[in-house]
């Protein structure tokens, strides 16, 4: 499954490198016209919102992107868990792995 985004760059490069119209291009990787023409308008609130996240995220480093969401809910934030996630994937983030509890040495 190829996302939209992608099929749009190769419907762009094969307009370009065979000099083919939009139409041939589109219906060479099966994507619609209307898709193809589509601009993606960023929100207007995504860099502060991407900003509190970061910080949350430094504050409690075990939370993942769900109890984030819950977070910046609690906080007042209109925000919907796959935008959080969306923005989670953007940035790289995971929770990192649990350590091992260290036995302690010396005599039993």
């Amino acid at each position: 499954m190829v996302s939209p985004a992608r099929k749009r760059a190769a419907a762009s490069e094969l307009q370009e490198k065979f000099e083919v119209s939009q139409r041939r291009a589109c219906s060479t990787v099966d994507q619609p016209r209307s898709s193809q023409r589509y601009a993606a308008k960023p929100r207007d609130d995504e860099s502060q919102l991407l900003k509190r996240m970061l910080e949350l995220v430094g504050q409690h480093c075990r939370y993942g992107y769900r109890r984030i969401t819950a977070l910046l809910r609690a906080e007042g934030w209109q925000v919907n868990h796959k935008r959080v996630y969306r923005l989670w994937r953007k940035e790289g983030l995971k929770v990192p792995q649990k350590e091992r509890k260290r036995r302690r040495l010396g005599v039993s």
